[in-house]
């Protein structure tokens, strides 16, 4: 397998059944995943249980002949970047989180700026990990990755909408994080529901866009949905 850059990725078992990629950067990792991802719906790939991303790694789990599929991975040809389609999840979003400010100050702009910067654009899930229904999301740009606080917090608030590094994320459940809170995602039960044969709403390769809401008042006015599936571009 090459990149579009020449740089070939490390292919290397995992047990007798599972093969581990190791890829340059968490964006191709999104490409060869959603290369995975086509292959297997289209018939072309060789029989895998499981395919599970993580921040630059792909793990295939349950191959029945793990040499033979990585020869075959060895001779794909992959782009920089994942495809820019699927399916869309709309999440409303109250731009109040504590840390507002500071985001506001690394990124050298007015607070009310950061809800208009932080949802123009189209995230993607990488991975899932942390906590059930926890999705790490790729899509903001370089200038805008910020650091994780200094001092972690012992609880951070379910719904909170959260910066770290190159990702955002929804914390599904109240648990200890150190990422920067911008704001709230008013039904966070939406992230994970056991209930359904999907438990999570976010998965690896889904599309996310975030809609701002002025206060919370208006999150019960305007009566939006918790989350939107939408096809096609956003």
């Amino acid at each position: 397998m090459r990149t579009d850059t020449g740089a070939a990725p490390l292919i290397r078992p995992a047990g007798r059944h599972a093969l581990l990629v190791e890829l340059p950067d968490a964006e191709r990792t999104a490409a060869f995943h959603a290369e995975l991802l086509r292959r297997r719906a289209a018939g072309t790939l060789a029989p895998v249980a499981e395919i599970v991303p993580g921040a630059t790694t792909v793990l295939l789990d349950g191959v029945a002949e793990p040499s033979a599929l990585a020869r075959e991975l060895s001779a794909w040809d992959l782009p920089r970047t994942p495809p820019a389609e699927g399916t869309v999840i709309t999440l409303p979003v109250v731009y109040d989180g504590p840390d507002l400010a500071e985001v506001a100050e690394l990124w050298g702009v007015p607070e009310h700026e950061v809800a208009a910067r932080h949802s123009s654009y189209t995230y993607r899930v990488a991975f899932c990990g942390f906590a059930p229904g926890f999705a790490y999301l790729t899509g903001l740009p370089a200038a805008l990755h910020v650091p994780r606080r200094a001092t972690p917090r012992t609880r951070v608030p379910a719904g909170a909408v959260a910066l770290a590094g190159p990702n955002s994320a929804v914390y599904p459940r109240a648990t200890p994080g150190g990422w920067q809170i911008i704001g709230t995602f008013p039904t966070p039960e939406a992230l994970w529901d056991p209930a359904k044969d999907q438990a999570a709403l976010l998965v690896p390769g889904t599309r996310v866009r975030f809609d701002p809401l002025a206060t919370r008042a208006t999150t019960t006015q305007a009566g939006h949905e918790p989350a939107t599936p939408h096809g096609g571009e956003a």
